[in-house]
């Protein structure tokens, strides 16, 4: 016997035909020969008819290009094709961020070989982000959500996780979360600059760091206070920007005695600091050895090019996306993944430090 909600075919189902000005369920149902209620469950995705007929619902819709309305879906629970990124960063500081366009473009492509499409908000700070997180509850707006830059305490996991809404966190430290996770381990990437820059006889080393109360800026500091026994090091935070990335440097550069080597959290930074170098007249990599946490274009551009921890930034989109993906159609329990730990590729911006 068919499910409940089918309505049994005379024979064959009915051939489309010409389309309508405005096709609606009921004409998709009429020329499938089943109910309303079938065609809704054949496009949410969801249990109680068979395979055979979603497949016939969902030929006759294809064969008419038809879609249910957008609106209509959404006041009754239905999925938006949509997921939601907000971000509490200045905008004129993540148009400048490599890391990020890289990130998105990862997700992008997975999300859309699902028909998936992203909105992304640039938001002041973490309060109008949840203010976000509220309104696009409770207007049904997007599917899924994507969370960046994880902070101690942070207070989102579990206000989404609350909201139900479907998300993965990028980022963390892989201790369990009321969501799923995707995140790499950022204090063996530091320890592997610091074993490196030792290896070559630094001991006077100054860190450019990000954001202190992000979790991954917290993890990398734990790194370096571990090595403090051995190494001498100063770490000086900024906002990720150039603006502070140079102006950090020039503290650096300027302290007596300076540094033989300088480690940014950033490749922005990195290239701002180079820059600062070059205008000081401290000569890189004779006087002072640079190293970025991130690689891309801007630590290969310069001259000397950047020493970098390198990894696939779209494919850590591309990670999250599946993630995300598999939390909206199953809501499994949350769990960590643990993306590669990003390799050393060690370039023209590092040498011994001079005797």
């Amino acid at each position: 016997m068919p499910p409940n909600d089918e309505v049994p075919s005379q024979g064959p189902a009915a051939s489309p035909g010409p389309a309508p000005a405005r096709l609606r369920s009921t004409d998709i149902a009429r020329l499938a020969g089943v109910s309303v209620s079938a065609v809704s469950l054949a496009f949410n995705a969801r249990p109680g008819i068979s395979d055979a007929t979603r497949k016939r619902i969902l030929d006759v819709a294809a064969e008419l290009n038809w879609r249910p309305h957008r609106a209509a879906r959404a006041l009754k629970g239905a999925n938006n094709d949509v997921v939601g990124i907000a971000i509490a960063r200045p905008a004129r500081t993540l148009g400048v961020e490599p890391f990020f366009g890289h990130v998105l473009s990862g997700l992008q492509s997975r999300l859309s070989n699902e028909g998936i499409a992203t909105q992304l908000l640039i938001v002041e700070d973490t309060e109008a982000e949840i203010a976000v997180y509220r309104r696009w509850a409770a207007e049904n707006r997007v599917d899924g959500l994507v969370l960046f830059d994880l902070a101690v305490d942070d207070v989102r996991p579990r206000l989404i996780a609350d909201l139900r809404i479907p998300a993965v966190v990028l980022g963390g430290h892989g201790a369990p979360l009321p969501l799923t996770s995707v995140w790499a381990d950022d204090h063996a990437a530091m320890t592997r600059i610091l074993d490196y820059l030792a290896a070559l006889g630094h001991r006077s080393i100054g860190h450019v760091s990000g954001i202190p109360s992000y979790q991954h800026t917290r993890r990398r500091l734990q790194a370096i206070a571990d090595a403090r026994g051995a190494l001498d090091i100063l770490s000086v935070a900024t906002d990720c920007s150039d603006t502070q990335g140079a102006s950090a440097t020039r503290q650096l550069l300027q302290a007596d005695p300076r540094c033989t080597a300088i480690i940014y959290d950033s490749d922005v930074m990195a290239a701002a600091g180079l820059g600062v170098a070059t205008e000081m007249a401290v000569r890189v990599p004779g006087d002072v050895s640079i190293v970025s946490f991130d690689d891309s274009v801007l630590t290969h551009l310069p001259h000397p090019p950047i020493t970098a921890l390198t990894r696939d930034t779209y494919a850590l989109g591309t990670l999250t996306a599946t993630e995300l993906l598999h939390v909206m159609a199953e809501r499994p329990e949350p769990r960590a993944v643990q993306a590669p730990t990003p390799e050393l590729a060690p370039r023209g911006s590092t040498a011994p430090p001079r005797a």
